[in-house]
């Protein structure tokens, strides 16, 4: 057996810059909903959370219609040339749309958990908003936040359902390894598909244990990051 190490290549890749992305987006969003109050934060944590808990062929159907040729976005990048769906950036999308609630929960939790007391007293030093958050906030939420960011690198490695929908199986462009899986199962290629399976298992492993072993990663209240 002869095994082709694209696959693999495209999804270190593909998780790496979708894990980059997300981990802004949830930082950015999580301290956002957690200055809120009411109902809107209620819908504001559903709405970032509901990636979770969504099948991935729902939620690729989202973006296949968000981001297709007939779709809003699909229309304003077609009209400058770019096409999203069936490229190796839709698998960045589609990954980065399933690693982004893992980095929000995290860090909205380690946010919800800081004293007030903290971000009083920075205020009464006279230091800005920005300067609290990047100096006082960040810092002291940082142990949750990296755990999330860390499980989302698993996550993103792992992305299937949507992956396929948005970005098809495109050998050397698309095709990540839990696709090379699927195709080869379904081919009778089961030592391939072994080969495959056993990587992403150690990968996995890997990250579990490097979640455990980070500072507060036991105790961040880390949502589960089952692959689909």
């Amino acid at each position: 057996m002869r095994l082709d190490w694209a696959p693999l290549a495209i999804s270190l890749k593909t998780a790496l810059c979708a894990t980059a992305i997300a981990f802004l987006l949830g930082i950015a969003a999580a301290r956002w909903v957690a200055s809120l109050r009411g109902r809107l934060r209620a819908f504001a944590d559903g709405l970032f959370t509901l990636p979770m808990v969504l099948p991935p062929t729902v939620l690729g159907f989202f973006l296949l219609v968000l981001f297709g040729r007939h779709g809003p976005v699909g229309q304003a990048l077609s009209r400058v040339g770019i096409r999203l769906i069936f490229s190796w950036p839709a698998a960045v999308i589609a990954a980065t749309a399933v690693a982004f609630p893992l980095v929000y929960r995290t860090a909205r939790a380690s946010f919800e958990q800081l004293d007030p007391s903290i971000t009083h007293a920075a205020r009464t030093l006279g230091l800005s908003e920005w300067t609290i958050f990047w100096r006082v906030i960040l810092p002291a939420a940082w142990p949750g936040a990296a755990a999330g960011t860390v499980l989302a690198f698993a996550r993103a490695l792992g992305e299937f359902g949507a992956t396929l929908m948005v970005a098809g199986n495109i050998p050397g462009r698309t095709q990540t390894v839990p696709v090379a899986i699927f195709f080869a199962a379904e081919g009778g290629r089961m030592d391939e598909a072994l080969v495959w399976v056993a990587i992403i298992v150690a990968l996995s492993t890997a990250v579990t244990v490097a979640v455990n072993l980070l500072p507060g990663g036991s105790r961040a209240g880390i949502p589960s990051a089952g692959g689909r």
